[in-house]
């Protein structure tokens, strides 16, 4: 038996301005992810195109964001690292 973390599923996510996400999970919690960061790492470097930005979308079942099959966020990341949205 694994003693594992239970994170709200993401209801919503909507793109902000300086490469932000505004995170809305299920528990009605909202919170800003600053994807900044990303663009340093290989792997999300495509995401600095606007176009391919603004394509991201909420996984089935709510367990993370996707941008396409590659690139992607788990609903712990944006949890975790997320800033509330009130600030």
């Amino acid at each position: 038996m694994t003693n594992r973390t239970s994170y709200p599923c993401v209801e919503n996510v909507q793109v902000h301005a300086g490469r932000r996400l505004l995170v809305t999970f299920r528990n009605g919690i909202k919170k800003v992810y600053d994807c900044s960061p990303l663009l340093q790492d290989e792997a999300f470097k495509p995401l600095a195109d606007e176009a391919m930005f603004k394509a991201v979308r909420v996984d089935q079942g709510g367990y993370g964001i996707s941008w396409n099959d590659e690139i992607d966020l788990s609903e712990s990341e944006l949890w975790i690292h997320g800033l509330p949205a009130d600030r």
